[in-house]
C-alpha cells in the first residue's frame, strides 16, 4: 500500500461523501429544514477482513461520519444514515468472483447462502430516503445476507 493508494481510498470513500453532504446540506437541506442523506458504507464498516485494512478504515470512517452528521444536522430536520452492503459483485472486486473456490467459501459463510444482488439494496435505500424513516438517523443498515451476525470466520485471501 502506497501513500497515494491510501489517499485515493480515503478520498473516494470518506472525504468525497463528507464534502458532498456538506455542500448539499448547506445549499438546500438546512434552508429547507428537511433532508435525507444516505451514505454508502460496507459490511467492513463494522467488521474487519484481512487484506482490506485501508478500505475497512474508510468504511468504518463513513459509519462514524454518519453518526456525527446525524447529530449535527438533526436540528435542521436532516436525517443521515448509512447503507452497508455485504458481499456484492462489483467492478472493484469482480476478479474475486472469478474464483469458484472463493465464491463457495464466501457463500458458505453467508447465512442466506448467496452474495448480494443489486436489487437487494432497493428496499433499504427507499426506506432510508423516505418519510418511513423520519425518526431514523445516525444508523447503519446492514444489507449483508447475515454475514455480520458474528458466526463468521475470516475470508480467504485471493491468490495473486
Amino acid at each position: 500500500m502506497t501513500w497515494d493508494d491510501w489517499n485515493l481510498i480515503l478520498d473516494t470513500n470518506l472525504r468525497g461523501p463528507f464534502f458532498v453532504a456538506q455542500a448539499i446540506a448547506r445549499r438546500s437541506m438546512i434552508p429547507n429544514r428537511y433532508g435525507r442523506i444516505v451514505n454508502i458504507g460496507s459490511v467492513t464498516s463494522v467488521a474487519g477482513y484481512a487484506g482490506l485494512g485501508p478500505y475497512s478504515a474508510s468504511r468504518g470512517g463513513i459509519k462514524q461520519l454518519t453518526m456525527s452528521l446525524a447529530d449535527d444536522w438533526g436540528v435542521h430536520g436532516i436525517t443521515v444514515n448509512c447503507l452497508a452492503p455485504g458481499w456484492f459483485k462489483t467492478e472493484q472486486n469482480k476478479v474475486m468472483y472469478e474464483d469458484p473456490g472463493w465464491v463457495s467459501y464466501l457463500t458458505d459463510r453467508i447465512p442466506l447462502k448467496r452474495p448480494g444482488q443489486p436489487g437487494d439494496l432497493d428496499g433499504a435505500v427507499v426506506f432510508l430516503a423516505s418519510e418511513a424513516s423520519a425518526y431514523v438517523t445516525g444508523q447503519i443498515l446492514l444489507v449483508d445476507g447475515g454475514i455480520s451476525t458474528g458466526a463468521v470466520r475470516a475470508l480467504p485471501q485471493r491468490k495473486s
